[in-house]
This record gives C-alpha cells, structure tokens and sequence, in this order.
C-alpha cells in the first residue's frame, strides 16, 4: 500500500510514517516546513526519528518514502504528486496548529486550515482515493458541559478560531463523501505529548522549563483537566482507522479514556525531572477550555486503546528532551 500523508514533518505524521514504514508500506510525506516553530525539529525528524531512511526516495527492505516540500494549498503541486505517486489511501494532517496562536491570526487559520483541507478533498476525490484520514481536534467540543466527550455530541460551539476550522473541516469531509462516495474519517485527537513534541504545546514547555529551572505560566490556576495521549498511542490509533476502512462520513475520539488533573501532570513532570516547578498561577485564556474527556468506545470496537500511562509517557519524553538539546 502506498499512502500520502501531509504534514509528514510533523509531531504526529513522522510517528505515523515511521511506523507505515516498519510495516513495509511505501509513504508519500507532504510538508511545506512552516516556521510556525524550530525548523531544525521538522529536520531533525526526517533526519533523524526516520533514520534508518533516506530523506529522497529512501529504500530498505521494510518500506520507502518520498518527500515533497510542498503547500496544501496549491492545487496544481498537489495534483502532480498524487498524478505521480498514485497512493491507495491519505492521512491529512497538515494544518495551522495551536489554540492561542489561532486568536492572533484566523484568516491564516482558516486559509491554511479549510482551503487547504479542501484541495486535499478535491484532489483525493479526483483520484479515487479508497480512505481518506484526517486530523481534527477534541477543540471542536469546546466548553461541552457533558463528559466524557462522545462523537454523537453536536459539538457545534467551537470557543476559538482553530477549533471552527477544524469544525469546517469536518463538514467538507462530509460533503466530499455525500457528492463522490469517497470514505472519510475525521480523527479528533486529545492532547498529544511525547518525544519530538510540538515546542508551543504547555505539554513541551512544561518539562521543559522545569528541566532549565525557568518559571512556567499555569493558566485557570491549575483547575484544569485533560485527556492527555501519548504519542506512539496516536499514531497506533490512526493506523488502526487507516486500517479499518470505515464506509461512510466517520468521526473518532483517539484519547486517552482517563483524564489527568493538570496539577498532576505537573506533578508527575516534577517528579520525573527531579526538581519543583516554579509557577505563575494565572487566570483563564480566551479560547481555552476547563476539560477535555475522551469517549473512545467507538475506536475500542476496531480494537484500539491506549497503553501508555502518564508518568511513562513523561520519562520517556524528558530522557529524549535532555539527549536531543544535549543536557
């Protein structure tokens, strides 16, 4: 199976490729290496986490890859690689991330965001793609008052510009699938953690800043909770929809079913790093939310659930934190 996936540079989409790769599939990596954060991390990812590939139409006996420096958004580019490649199935990961920096700039977010997504749509249905995956985002729920979240909410009062795109996002998806047949499934993920993280995430910058002895902003003074999932359980969860091929227009929950007291998570960091945080207790943010609660029963019937606890997912992360930065 060859299959393409954008934002292939990405926290999310090198764990996704690395692991299609040891399986044997053949992957197209689309990323256009945005300076939303580190460059040299999106390098470092190709170089270094697929290692073992090279970064042009790499081959060994386990998989291969290609990579194209491109933008979502020019359909013309995006028509001559899926014209050249030909893959079997798409993740489409690529995307402006971040709540807060979407309050700054919305029109980025939702040119990058909802036409991007769209000529993805477009060229996929043009080339009868048998499984189009996509990212969105537990975002969508905004302040849902009924926990856990469950797909089945309506899930229609987004609280920031990020999350109204991801929303869009996954009512085009439904329009492709109802015009052209093509299978969709929107991935709405709960905050994802993990080694070569996304360095604006407070999931980052907490070890992070406690590892460098530097003050971290608390924000809702601490009286949050989250679903947080770890990163090999994303990626396992959307091979396993990738994998599934759901008919229809599909929305899953890939989270962690139990949530964590953002107190706690700063606690087990502490713990892990070995030294106590100094903290700025701040009040809530435009855009954030009190609780993300994952409802997962629906990916717990294709036969996936996650496996990493927080204080493992955490050590893991730290010990790659201080190798990578050379601590």
């Amino acid at each position: 199976m060859k299959i393409l996936i954008t934002g292939g540079a990405g926290f999310i989409g090198s764990a996704i490729a690395k692991r299609l790769m040891d399986r044997g599939d053949r992957v197209v990596l689309v990323d256009n290496f945005n300076d939303y954060y580190d460059l040299q991390l999106k390098e470092d990812r190709i170089r270094k986490f697929l290692k073992g590939y090279r970064n042009k139409r790499g081959e060994d006996k386990k998989g291969k890859f290609t990579l194209y420096r491109a933008d979502i958004r020019n359909a013309a580019r995006m028509e001559r690689i899926f014209a050249k490649e030909k893959p079997g199935k798409v993740i489409h990961l690529a995307a402006m991330a971040g709540v807060r920096a979407s309050l700054e700039n919305p029109v980025l977010y939702a040119d990058v965001n909802v036409v991007g997504t769209t000529v993805m749509l477009d060229v996929a249905a043009k080339h009868k793609i048998r499984n189009f995956v996509y990212a969105s985002s537990s975002s969508v729920y905004g302040d849902c008052a009924k926990v856990p979240f469950s797909e089945d909410e309506r899930a229609d009062k987004p609280v920031s510009p990020y999350a109204a795109t991801k929303k869009a996002t996954e009512l085009l998806a439904y329009t492709y699938y109802h015009l052209y047949k093509m299978p969709v499934t929107a991935l709405r993920y709960f905050t994802v953690y993990g080694p070569w993280g996304r360095p604006d995430m407070g999931v980052f910058k907490f070890p992070e800043r406690i590892i460098n002895g530097e003050v971290i902003d608390v924000y809702n003074r601490g009286k949050m909770e989250r679903s947080f999932t770890y990163i090999d359980d994303i990626a396992s969860g959307t091979i396993v929809a990738l994998d599934a091929d759901l008919d229809g227009a599909n929305v899953l929950n890939i989270g962690n079913d139990r949530t964590v007291k953002l107190m706690d998570f700063i606690k087990a960091v502490e713990k892990t790093v070995g030294a106590k945080a100094k903290k700025r207790m701040l009040n809530m943010q435009p855009g954030d939310v009190v609780r993300t609660s994952a409802d997962i029963s629906k990916i717990r019937a294709l036969g996936w659930a996650p496996t990493t606890h927080i204080e493992e997912g955490i050590a893991v992360f730290v010990d790659w934190y201080r190798a990578y930065y050379g601590m």
